[in-house]
Formats: structure tokens, sequence, C-alpha cells
């Protein structure tokens, strides 16, 4: 019997790819054979690694061929990618299917619900794979089963406190973003209902979750509805004590770091370093870069900064000369290479959930400045669940000022009973993250069972 065949689609950002990548990876290293597959424009921005036979590379088109216009607006896009993406997929099942070596199985990624509608044209089983964790899945479900009334009619009181079956409380602040009165993405809420609705339409609904059992527990356990099953956190393994070395390149960071930021780490104390980085979307304001600045100034602490080519006009960053003796900033960096260093002492980010599970997976304490989407439930998990951070605090201009960016900082980094219990808790998580990434671990018994599932689709 030839080996099964999955397409494994993934929106074309780098939050989403990375995973995706590593899934694949999952996949590919248990006799399955993977077709990668993101838009075209998503597709020329990776960097493609791995020698694995078993891992092809596809693409579809998502109505920018030639870039996203901006313009265009996100919304537009949106449409754009479902209908082109509809097409081009279909095309894709169909060349296979005429090469002799067709799909046996559909895994689709968060915002691609369209794509198990055109798995279901062609007598193919689908899954979705959730990019994000699984708190976020169930807020969403809850909202449009029986509580989005009530959300929408108390989100702008500040006292605001919200108690769903199976997740910790939620206050205002930690809602995802798209429910907030001042959400300017119209097209997100619905989108995330078509979800719910095309797993409502199956038999027999499944969630593959990029979480583990001992985060989510009872989270995953919280919907009767649907079967959600974590399989994460889906981090190259040899960062976590795996074997497959190979697997520091397999799709870690997608897009070229700088050799540099390790061999500048080399020569840092263990614990001291600032780790600065807000994901591959996220764009802070010139007064918010300036208040960062004189933060980092004041701690006088060594630190790495990413600042990505469109953040960096020199007006933007005060106190330059004073930043360049304390620190490094670039453009890019390879993130899991930073995170796992041992000089690296926090990580001030935006709660992305790629970011979370991986300062959660090297014990990294963190400082959160959570911008937009998942990031405010995130940073839930964070601060009061796992504890392994803090939240920033922003002004009533909504800038988050320097004294309270070097307060937090100070927190994390230095002494004190609140800051020691922060790392004991880092290091205590990275001791869960690094379990359920073992051999036998639930992660991967439940990959194993979807394997079978997959097998079974033949």
């Amino acid at each position: 019997m030839p080996h099964p065949h999955v397409l494994l689609l993934s929106y074309p950002s780098q939050g989403h790819i990375n995973p995706a990548l590593h899934f694949a990876k999952r996949l590919v290293a248990s006799g399955v054979h993977v077709t990668f597959a993101t838009s075209i424009g998503g597709d020329r921005c990776m960097i493609k690694t791995t020698t694995a036979k078993a891992l092809s590379f596809a693409t579809f088109s998502d109505g920018y061929d030639e870039g996203f216009k901006q313009g265009a607006g996100r919304d537009q896009y949106m449409v754009e990618l479902k209908r082109r993406g509809s097409e081009t997929v279909a095309q894709l099942i169909l060349g296979a299917s005429k090469t002799g070596d067709p799909f046996t199985f559909v895994v689709y990624c968060t915002l691609l619900p369209w794509a198990a509608k055109v798995a279901r044209e062609y007598q193919l089983p689908s899954v979705l794979f959730w990019n994000q964790p699984a708190i976020v899945f169930a807020v969403y479900y809850y909202y449009f089963n029986g509580y989005g009334d009530y959300i929408k009619e108390k989100v702008d009181d500040p006292e605001f406190s919200l108690k769903l079956p199976g997740l910790p409380s939620l206050s205002r602040l930690d809602l995802p973003y798209f429910f907030m009165p001042w959400n300017n993405y119209p097209f997100a809420l619905p989108l995330f209902k078509e979800h719910l609705d095309v797993l409502d339409e199956e038999t027999d609904p499944k969630v593959l979750v990029n979480t583990f059992d001992a985060l989510e527990c009872e989270t995953l356990n919280s919907i009767d509805k649907y079967k959600l099953i974590g399989i994460g956190p889906l981090i190259p393994s040899a960062f976590l004590g795996g074997k497959d070395l190979s697997d520091r390149s397999f799709g870690g960071d997608l897009f070229q770091g700088s050799k540099g930021c390790v061999e500048w780490l080399n020569l840092k104390s263990e614990s001291s370093v600032i780790y600065i980085a807000f994901g591959s979307i996220s764009m802070l304001s010139k007064p918010q870069l300036g208040e960062m600045a004189r933060a980092l100034v004041d701690m006088d602490s060594p630190f790495l900064w990413v600042v990505r080519e469109n953040e960096r006009e020199e007006d933007k960053l005060s106190c330059r000369d004073a930043l360049k003796e304390l620190g490094m900033v670039v453009p890019w960096c390879s993130q899991v290479e930073v995170l796992s260093h041992k000089a690296i002492g926090c990580f001030l980010m935006h709660c992305g959930w790629n970011s979370t599970l991986e300062s959660l997976a090297f014990g990294v304490p963190v400082v959160a400045f959570p911008q937009w989407a998942d990031q405010f439930t995130n940073t839930q998990l964070i601060e009061s669940v796992c504890k392994t951070g803090v939240r920033l605090k922003a002004n009533e201009d909504g800038v988050v000022e320097s004294e309270e960016i070097k307060r937090c900082l100070e927190l994390v980094m230095g002494g004190g009973e609140e800051g020691n219990e922060i790392r004991r808790n880092a290091k205590r998580w990275k001791a869960l993250a690094t379990e359920a990434s073992k051999e036998g671990s639930s992660s991967e018994q439940n990959i194993m069972a979807f394997l079978n599932e997959v097998r079974g689709a033949q």
C-alpha cells in the first residue's frame, strides 16, 4: 500500500507557516508524504532547508500573486484569498490525482475554512489545524454559542469579567482584539464563525491544536461538540532535547536571521540579556519606539532588539548612540536560537502564540505587550495561568511609558520575591513543555492517533 499523501494548507504569514511546517515534519518522520502549500507570495519568503524526499511544496493563488497591495484592504484580500484559493487548491487536488499520487487527506490551517469545503467536494477527509491556543478557539465558540450578546453588551465596562465553561476567568483586557469596539478588521468574526459552521457539518469534528495537555487540559476538554486535540508545542525538536539535529533549521524561522546575534550572545553572561521582538506584523508607533529606547538606556542592561526594516527610519529610534553601546538592533534573527541561548534573561514581546509557546519551552520570563488578534488572551495565559510574566500597562493615550517598561523589566530580571517566583515558574514550564515533546508524550500519542486516521482514509 502506498504512503498516505497529506495536503497541508497554510495561511501565508510567518506565524501560520512556522508551526504548520513543524507539523509537516512530524508527519513526514512517521512515513507520510506531505505536500505543503501556501500562497505564491508566502512561498517566495520561505527558506526551504529540508532535504526530506517525502516533503514537497506547492502554491495556491490568493489573488495577489505579485504581492499584496495595501490599498486593497485586508477585507478585500480575504475575499480574493477565498475565491482564488478555492479554485487553485481544487486544481492542486485534480493535478495530484492525474500524476498517480492523489491526496488522501487535507489539513487546513486557521483562516482557511473554505479549504474544508473544497476537500469535501472531492470526497477528501479534512481536519482543522488551529495554530492558536485552545482557549482562543473556545472563546470564539462560546461567543457564537450563547455568550455573544453578553460580551457585546459588557465589553465597554472596565469591570467586565467573564467565566466560560472550562476556561479561566477573563477580564475585558483578556478578550481577543476582534471583540473590541475599535476592531478595524470586520472580516475576522464572520471568518471564525465560518470555521465553526464547517466543523458543524462534519460527523466527527476534530481540531488539532498547537498546545499541550499540561498547559490547557481542561480547555481542550471543555467543548463537547468538538474534539480538541493537543499536538504541540510545535517547535524544532533539536531545541527541546530531540535527537534530530537537522530539525534546527527545518522551518524554524523561515526568514534569514543574523549569525552575528548568537556570536554576540556568546559574549554575555547567563540570563543578562533582554530580548525584544514583536513578530512579523505588529508595528510600534514612533512615540512607543521612543519610550522603549529610553527604558532600555535607563536599564543599562545588554539587549537584543528586533526592529524590522519598515520601522527602522533614522528618526524613529531616539538615544541611538546610547543604544549602540548597550545592545544590538537587528532587522531579524532566528528566534528559537536566541531564546534557547543561556544569555537571555527576559523576553519583551507581543505574545503571539508561537512566541508565547517558545518562551514557555525555553523557560524565559516575559514582559507582555499584546497588540491585536489572540495576543491579549495569550497574555492572560502567561500572566494568570502560567505566571511566567507580567503585562505592561499603557497610559491614557495607549502608549506604555518608559518608567512602566523599566519597572516590569526590573521586576522580571531583578531580585525580589515576585521576580524569583516568575523565574521559578518559567523553569517549571520549560520542563513541562520539554516533557510534552518527548517520545510517548500525550502530544505524540495524539499525533500517532491522527496518523492512524489518515492511514485509514486511504
